[in-house]
């Protein structure tokens, strides 16, 4: 279940609460139930690209309704985990406030990930997405990201196309007192 913490201290663990935020956004936030039946990929910390593929396969169901309802073309998966070389160099892309020319679409399989966001009132929160979850932050969104301690995701990236997920730098400072502590 996703986690709300706003920088006031407030946090919320109830879809019901989270969904006035995020509509502040209109960032949508689903639960789509995992299919367990590739449970020996999903437990493993690292994939090979045959094992990504045939994971990807069993939920590509999901993948036909965006690309049927919303025109999504193409979908990889990331495993990010905290053997894996360069893991800081490539999270620290992410972790600045920042924006996308594309919505950034995300179904996470595995693990959680943290999305922070600016609200249109200035304050800040973040989101702890996890397991059987799925966002959609809308393109010109100010957010970041980072994993949570866990360290390890895994996650189905949706594309309409792979240029808009270039990060463009707001330069806003990030308030949130869980990341700046880190």
């Amino acid at each position: 279940m996703a986690v709300l913490t706003l920088e006031n201290g407030d946090i919320y663990t109830q879809l019901e609460d989270i969904e006035p935020f995020l509509a502040k956004l209109k960032v949508q936030l689903n639960h789509w139930p995992l299919d367990q039946a590739r449970a020996d990929l999903l437990s493993q910390e690292s994939l090979e690209p045959q094992e990504k593929e045939e994971l990807l396969k069993s939920i590509d169901f999901y993948f036909e309704q965006l690309t049927r309802d919303l025109g999504y073309q193409s979908r990889d998966l990331i495993v990010l985990h905290p053997s894996l070389s360069g893991l800081s160099v490539l999270l620290e892309k992410f972790a600045r406030c920042h924006t996308h020319a594309d919505d950034e679409v995300r179904y996470i399989i595995d693990g959680e990930g943290v999305f922070g966001f600016v609200f249109p009132d200035g304050s800040q929160g973040e989101l702890t997405v996890q397991a059987g979850e799925y966002i959609n932050v809308p393109k010109f969104t100010e957010h970041w990201f980072h994993l949570s301690d866990s360290n390890k995701v895994k996650a189905v990236r949706y594309f309409t196309n792979t240029e808009g997920w270039s990060p463009i730098y707001t330069n806003t400072v990030i308030r949130f007192p869980q990341l700046i502590s880190k």
